[in-house]
């Protein structure tokens, strides 16, 4: 499987969107440079609370442009880092990947894909009704899907770009599927 990035983003305050950047780094261990979410520790704002020191499964935040496409048909303008993504991408099933894929981004930078962003109600902040459009609910065996991106961890380090490559590399079978993280 194979995409590109449509947009980078990343801020070094806790705010609920990221401003787009012509270029972050990811830096092994921990996340992408001067963001608010890297480090080897938890650093979601408000499970630091009460899980300060849970390893970082959320140190890169990636979402799929094709929601954004599925959200403006039903009346919700929303572009890259606005819902706090740090790696916006086309052309790859992130929610469809299992646990464990590497994503190989650019030239050096791969991450390993550790689950689901649990989207909260904070998108309701930014866009009204939004929250109810990045769930969907399997009629059959009642489950939620969350639509609203994958989170990764970085296993090397580098330089990440709007229009840089993406190719996705599966881990072994038996496949994971994605769990919220």
């Amino acid at each position: 499987m194979t995409g590109r990035v449509t947009a980078v983003s990343s801020n070094a305050a806790y705010s609920f969107s990221k401003p787009n950047r012509a270029s972050v780094t990811l830096l092994a261990g921990l996340g992408v440079e001067g963001d608010v979410h890297a480090g080897e520790t938890i650093r979601h704002q408000f499970r630091m609370t009460y899980e300060p020191d849970l390893p970082n499964l959320r140190q890169v935040h990636l979402m799929h442009e094709e929601l954004f496409d599925e959200l403006a048909l039903k009346g919700h303008s929303v572009s890259a880092g606005q819902l706090g993504e740090n790696i916006t991408t086309r052309g790859v099933d992130l929610l469809g990947l299992p646990t464990g894929t590497l994503l190989h981004l650019g030239e050096h930078a791969v991450i390993e894909v550790t689950g689901l962003r649990n989207p909260c109600a904070k998108i309701n902040d930014f866009r009204p009704g939004l929250l109810g459009e990045v769930f969907a609910l399997d009629p059959v065996s009642g489950d939620f899907t969350f639509k609203s991106g994958i989170m990764a961890v970085v296993r090397r380090g580098g330089p990440v770009r709007p229009d840089d490559g993406i190719e996705a590399e599966l881990p072994p079978a038996p496949h994971r599927p994605l769990e919220r993280v």
